[in-house]
């Protein structure tokens, strides 16, 4: 399994929020951020943080995708 963020990077399309506006609003630092990019896994303690700025669930900004989907 891989995980994905485009759910993540959809809804801040729809916020009108830019990465820089939600690393400050979730106090999450620059290699999150990076990793976050890269659609590599983070800390559920991040994770928390960023549900918590955008109030929002955990199913809202990322999914677990098979690595067959993930590599094609």
């Amino acid at each position: 399994m891989a995980v994905q963020y485009n759910r993540l990077w959809k809804k801040l399309i729809d916020m009108k929020m830019k990465k820089t506006a939600l690393k400050s609003a979730a106090g999450v630092s620059a290699n999150v951020m990076a990793r976050l990019s890269k659609d590599e896994y983070i800390s559920l303690e991040s994770i928390e943080k960023i549900c918590a700025a955008l109030d929002c669930g955990v199913d809202e900004i990322l999914e677990f995708i098979s690595d067959d989907t993930a590599n094609a």
